[in-house]
């Protein structure tokens, strides 16, 4: 990857010896420092020759998976020209062809070759095609295991940090991540990643994949040495003295912890993989545990206790396995008759070595009991951790996001991505046959003992279907039971003494009406309270009518 970039803007030298200057290259384009030299579309033309320093050339094996991407891809209209192959329908559609955008892709390159009058050299066979190419699953594979590593570096953190966390525990652990991040590129078939499944992964599922390449390529360009306090002795000018010198910031002694206790479902591969979709800044040293059912209880009550109080986003996890698609009790009976007759088939297919799902949902709100309309904006986010990494951004057709709903508001239970249906006076819920679920929906019941996650790829609800070239025109509904539910909090010091200061003041008010008890003994304070209700005196005996 280095090597690569290390001969850039000259793809035909490439793999390069890392001297200075190229070393230079590889640091200004890593850490996307290229403001000047790009003026616009940096990040797509950036992605571009990352996965260019990625790829390898190999015509057999493109052409295989090009001959699976014309099988998978869906059917054209007939009025459709032929010889425009689209592929897999992402959202931005790469053509075959390498004419007015290949040029336009390659800008970075050529505002590098302007600057060295080299513009005719690009024009002679400088331009490589990332059409013709594909990722190596196993080395993207090691390149993901890496990412989850520094996920939460800081530029001023010591790398030997991270190195003495590495167990054998710690390292099985982000393989197993790196695999599920990797299954979402669709290489269970294919001996490798497209430029095609790339970007439109990447830009879907994975925006911030590769932000932890920024700071890991920034201790480059300091020596840890390196102190602008100290003065050269040759340059004791009275210029530079005028100038105020600023000292580099001191390690810490006793750092924060990125995550100050794992969970049953959260431990700190799964929060690498939480930060390659919402920015590392709202995740690392700032969740904290508010929910755990098997701590806190499988209940409504317990769920609303915990979690209510907490004045700042959410993110929900929820694990469990794959319910049979024949029931099997009676529970999964009662389950089973709540739901539509027609069963879409499971993602997960027969041959699967593990049953475990994990869903999950940013709630950028504060949660609260639903009865006429659900809550949560447009920045909620519905999405899939294992066994494939899949995200279901929010949309803007219908605002049904998150919903926490008692008898008699249907359905009753947790859930994204299901509206609540519309009460009058006329409306019974208990006629109702079945869960009338959402396009895109995650619903966890009101015993917190089932869930189901249902995808239908035509959309049409408060989230998106699957952008993930393999999942296009899919359609499935996953029935398991909970084994593991957790809520974590956003945020820091602030949101939890405000979070705690309201459970104090509940405590009070909760211990203020036990003690309104007229079975205390004191017959003359019990006969002053009910005068004071108007219960009694002024003819009035207390007595049964």
């Amino acid at each position: 990857m280095a090597s690569y970039l290390g001969a850039f803007p000259f793809p035909s030298l490439a793999p390069a010896i890392l001297t200075h200057e190229a070393l230079l290259k590889v640091v200004t384009i890593l850490t996307e420092r290229y403001g000047a030299v790009i003026k616009k579309r940096g990040r797509e033309i950036w992605l571009r020759e990352l996965y260019r320093s990625l790829a390898v050339y190999d015509r057999g094996a493109r052409a295989s998976i090009e001959a699976q991407e014309e099988v998978l891809a869906p059917k054209k209209p007939p009025h459709t020209a032929a010889g425009s192959s689209q592929g897999f329908a992402i959202g931005a559609p790469e053509d075959d062809g390498e004419g007015d955008e290949q040029d336009d892709d390659d800008e970075l390159v050529l505002a590098a070759l302007d600057s060295m009058d080299a513009i005719e050299v690009f024009k002679h066979g400088e331009q490589s095609n990332v059409h013709h190419s594909i990722i190596p699953t196993d080395n993207f594979l090691k390149l993901i295991e890496l990412l989850l590593l520094i996920a939460p570096i800081d530029a001023q953190e010591s790398l030997s940090m991270f190195a003495k966390d590495l167990t054998d525990a710690r390292v099985e652990e982000l393989r197993q991540t790196a695999n599920i991040v990797l299954s979402s590129f669709g290489v269970e078939n294919n001996p490798g990643v497209t430029y095609r499944t790339f970007n439109a992964v990447i830009s879907t599922c994975l925006p911030y994949l590769f932000d932890g390449l920024n700071p890991l390529f920034e201790h480059f360009l300091f020596a840890k040495d390196f102190d602008l306090s100290k003065k050269s002795p040759d340059a004791a000018s009275s210029k530079l003295e005028n100038h105020p010198v600023i000292p580099p910031p001191k390690p810490v002694a006793n750092p924060e912890p990125v995550l100050s206790a794992a969970g049953e479902i959260l431990n700190l591969a799964v929060l690498s993989q939480l930060s390659f979709f919402i920015k590392g800044n709202n995740l690392f040293r700032r969740l904290r545990p508010l929910y755990s059912g098997n701590k806190h209880g499988f209940s409504m009550g317990s769920f609303e206790k915990q979690v209510f109080n907490w004045r700042a986003p959410s993110i929900l996890l929820v694990s469990g396995r794959l319910l049979p698609s024949t029931p099997s009790n009676g529970r999964e009976r009662t389950l089973s008759d709540m739901l539509p007759p027609k069963r879409l088939p499971s993602s997960i297919s027969d041959q699967a070595t593990s049953s475990t799902l994990t869903f999950g949902a940013y709630v950028p709100t504060q949660w609260k009991n639903t009865a006429k309309s659900c809550f949560g904006d447009s920045s909620a986010m519905l999405f899939q951790l294992s066994p494939t990494h899949d995200i279901f951004s929010a949309s803007a057709i219908s605002t049904d996001y998150v919903y926490f709903n008692k008898q008699p508001t249907q359905p009753t239970g947790v859930g994204l991505g299901t509206p609540i249906p519309k009460q009058s006076s006329a409306y019974n819920p208990h006629s109702q046959s079945s869960l009338r679920l959402g396009p895109v929906s995650l619903h966890l019941d009101d015993a917190l003992e089932f869930g189901i996650f249902t995808h239908l790829s035509e959309g049409g609800g408060s989230f998106h279907p699957s952008g993930l070239p393999f999942r296009r025109g899919q359609d499935w509904q996953d029935r398991f039971e909970i084994d593991s539910l957790e809520v974590w909090g956003c945020g820091g010091d602030e949101e939890a003494e405000a979070q705690r200061k309201e459970w104090a003041f509940q405590e009070r008010e909760a211990e203020a009406r036990r003690r309104v008890n007229l079975g205390t003994g004191d017959k003359d304070a019990d006969r002053e309270l009910l005068k004071m209700a108007g219960l009694i005196g002024g003819d009035r005996s207390g007595g049964s009518v």
